[in-house]
């Protein structure tokens, strides 16, 4: 996909998660991570660390070697959505207490990784 292909997603993501309410954790969170795969997507598209038909899709799937790599180029934004996708398993699979803190977090760690990754845009 291309980078501007990634940012339409992107903000059409971020809309939808502006219209949810802090009861609706699972899909804000959830949401937050399709996000910001697809910001994160578009910056090392840009930068040239990935191809366009070379999408990331999760950090967890990635081999250390391809982390490392791909963090030298923007480690915060790398860290940024793996720390997303770990809230998943006990915030949108599980039941654990504290979802919409989790969510918020989530929206948070979004909102930097965009703030870092849009300057790259062209």
């Amino acid at each position: 996909m291309k980078p501007h292909d990634h940012e339409t997603c992107a903000e059409r993501i971020e809309r939808t998660l502006g219209k949810l309410g802090a009861d609706d954790h699972e899909l804000l969170i959830e949401g937050a991570m399709l996000a910001a795969a697809h910001r994160l997507n578009a910056h090392l598209h840009r930068l040239g660390m990935t191809a366009v038909e070379q999408d990331l899709m999760h950090t967890y799937l990635l081999t250390i070697n391809e982390y490392r790599r791909l963090s030298v180029a923007d480690g915060e934004s790398m860290k940024a959505l793996a720390a997303i996708e770990d809230l998943r398993p006990a915030f949108v699979r599980g039941d654990h207490p504290g979802g919409a803190e989790a969510a918020q977090q989530a929206l948070q760690l979004l909102a930097s990784l965009r703030g870092r990754t849009q300057t790259s845009r062209t």
